[in-house]
């Protein structure tokens, strides 16, 4: 490995150089898809591995969540909980990448691929989505306070009716349309952002709107990708998390397959 910048943890020699994004058709989703179930069925056991702690992730916030009997209080993380699911795919994009270039798939190889992302740029990026993520828990919060009153987020746990009824409907709609506008912020950061982070030897403010980019030049692809995506995600939360163990490294995968189409080598 080359000598790093001290600042910005990037080589001496300077970042890499990085190709214009592409534009692309529908057609690249189901592509992404497809190359994603593929990976997945060659290498199954990295794709359970790396959605495992992902899985348990879920499992310990429901369990902490019941256990308090304020099962209210932390719904905010439980639905933005997907907001930090590109973080587990990580490892996964190291394993789409190999297959992709017929280098051999070698735990310790893949592993410390993954534990080097913490001397370049990508923990810089994650604590981005994790401001991002704690400010939409917050938000959530706020917003509930505001239409229902502060004692009634403790109620709701005993009558959840009252959110399917006058301010509650009306609390309910603002919320999702703050947390899709916030997902979709994310969205547009990571999409590109976090492969070619992976990918290439970049600061992440670079990755980052070097992504917007690619979102701005495919909007409506990239909306459906997302909401693919999202449905896909909440489909596999049900039930108790466990359907992620599917769901999420094929996402993974596919989610490499997108950006190697909207972020071609020249």
């Amino acid at each position: 490995m080359t000598d790093s910048d001290p600042d910005l943890g990037l080589p001496d020699d300077g970042p890499d150089e990085i190709p214009e994004p592409a534009e692309i058709g529908f057609e690249a989703i189901g592509d992404s898809l497809r190359a994603g179930w593929r990976d997945f069925m060659r290498a199954p056991g990295y794709g359970l591995f790396f959605s495992a702690f992902y899985v348990l992730g879920g499992l310990v916030l429901t369990a902490v969540a019941a256990a308090s009997g304020q099962e209210w209080w932390l719904m905010p993380f439980v639905v933005g909980f997907p907001l930090i699911a590109p973080f587990a795919a990580v490892g996964l994009y190291e394993v789409s990448r190999r297959l992709e270039a017929g280098e051999p798939l070698i735990w310790r190889e893949v592993l410390g691929t993954v534990f080097a992302q913490k001397d370049r740029q990508l923990p810089s990026m994650a604590m981005v989505v994790l401001l991002m993520f704690m400010f939409w828990v917050f938000v959530a919060h706020t917003t509930f306070a505001l239409f229902m009153g502060v004692s009634s987020l403790t109620n709701v746990t005993s009558s959840p009716e009252m959110l399917l009824q006058g301010r509650g409907l009306v609390m309910l709609l603002v919320g999702s349309l703050i947390g899709a506008g916030f997902a979709a912020v994310l969205f547009s950061f990571t999409v590109v952002g976090l492969p070619l982070l992976m990918d290439r030897e970049i600061d992440f403010i670079t990755a980052i709107i070097t992504s917007i980019r690619a979102v701005m030049m495919n909007p409506v692809v990239l909306a459906v990708w997302g909401v693919v995506i999202a449905a896909i995600l909440a489909a596999g939360m049900v039930p108790m998390f466990l359907g992620l163990f599917v769901a999420l490294p094929v996402l993974g995968h596919a989610s490499w397959h997108m950006y190697r189409r909207l972020m071609p080598d020249e």
